[in-house]
């Protein structure tokens, strides 16, 4: 099983480097699932997102996450898969940070994402957080299901 999660693991975070490398701006999720058969019926969502953090606040933006926002998502049933910093400058090591979240339904992402958004907490730290200026440029963010092939739905 172990083997099978870092697999799903490492090919994610291939994936998305190579997507948030080409991406200029955020853009909401689209509401139009694509009509591939080959989509499992009883997947998960997924959501891959990608911070493109402003000019030398990468660490800060670690601390947010680290010290805030994981207690956050917790609260409102938003399941992290991981996260992940690329590697090599010239793909964003110096300014990019990735995650994957899960949830039972695309129905249930939009509901944790609007109340997270609506969190008193979330709020003041998002605040204090950007006290000094933005920490965040860029926003992006892919919503997935697994195929039916995939070991980890």
């Amino acid at each position: 099983m172990q083997r099978l999660i870092r697999f799903f693991l490492i090919t994610t975070i291939f994936y998305v480097v190579s997507l948030s490398v080409s991406a200029q701006s955020a853009k909401p999720p689209q509401a139009t699932p694509a009509p591939s058969p080959s989509l499992a019926k009883d997947s998960r969502c997924f959501e891959i997102r990608t911070y493109t953090a402003s000019p030398g606040k990468l660490e800060e933006l670690h601390a947010r996450f680290r010290n805030h926002t994981l207690k956050i998502f917790e609260k409102h049933g938003m399941k992290v898969i991981g996260f992940w910093g690329p590697v090599d400058k010239e793909k964003g090591s110096e300014n990019k940070l990735v995650y994957v979240l899960a949830f039972p339904s695309r129905e249930a992402r939009e509901k944790a994402w609007k109340e997270f958004g609506d969190d008193p907490e979330w709020k003041a730290v998002k605040t204090e957080s950007e006290k000094n200026g933005k920490i965040v440029d860029n926003v992006d963010s892919v919503i997935l299901l697994a195929t039916d092939y995939s070991p980890v739905k």
